[in-house]
């Protein structure tokens, strides 16, 4: 009888850690390593109790982010995105927006309210997807990480600033680690 193995919980890359500030590399290998790698994506992004998880996050550079807003209600809406690119936007929403690689921080932010995003699955096949209000969001928020950008780099220059003057003292105090634990 075959056992499944159990999941690998990634630790969440905070604020800080380059890996977050830079272009993540197309995936080119469509394998059952990298399949392995998106149920651990899931698995690591319902522990820290997110609707969506970028490869940057987890300190893997590479384009794949995964998507769950029912998060395990609904688990055939789950989504994996590898290699996206948004071909579409429409109209606006505004909302309040946080990160896993920026807990306790929330922010306004004003994103489209319609996104169409093209991407491949698990196994290197293409798609198209649609998504509103929520879906839209994190489409954005997710290919955002795998440009190397935050959901900070939407709010105003002087939240932005707080924020970052915030993390500075949650380093000095030792209550912020922005490199990566072995």
């Amino acid at each position: 009888m075959e056992t499944k193995s159990k999941a690998k919980i990634y630790p969440i890359v905070l604020y800080g850690d380059q890996v977050l500030e830079k272009t993540a590399e197309p995936v080119t290998v469509f394998d059952a390593e990298l399949r392995t790698l998106l149920d651990d994506m899931f698995e690591s992004m319902y522990a820290a109790h997110g609707v969506g998880l970028a490869a940057p996050q987890i300190g893997i550079p590479k384009r794949i982010a995964v998507v769950d807003c029912s998060f395990k209600e609904r688990p055939a809406e789950r989504i994996v995105l590898v290699n996206p690119e948004i071909i579409g936007q429409e109209g606006k929403q505004s909302s309040g927006e946080g990160c896993l690689s920026l807990p306790d921080f929330r922010e306004n932010v004003t994103r489209a309210n319609r996104v169409t995003v093209r991407a491949q699955d698990g196994h290197g096949k293409e798609f198209e997807m649609t998504g509103e209000g929520l879906l839209a969001r994190a489409f954005l928020h997710e290919t955002d990480h795998l440009n190397g950008k935050l959901f900070i780099s939407h709010v105003s220059a002087l939240k932005r600033d707080l924020i970052k003057r915030k993390i500075k003292k949650l380093v000095k105090a030792g209550e912020w680690r922005y490199e990566r634990p072995l």
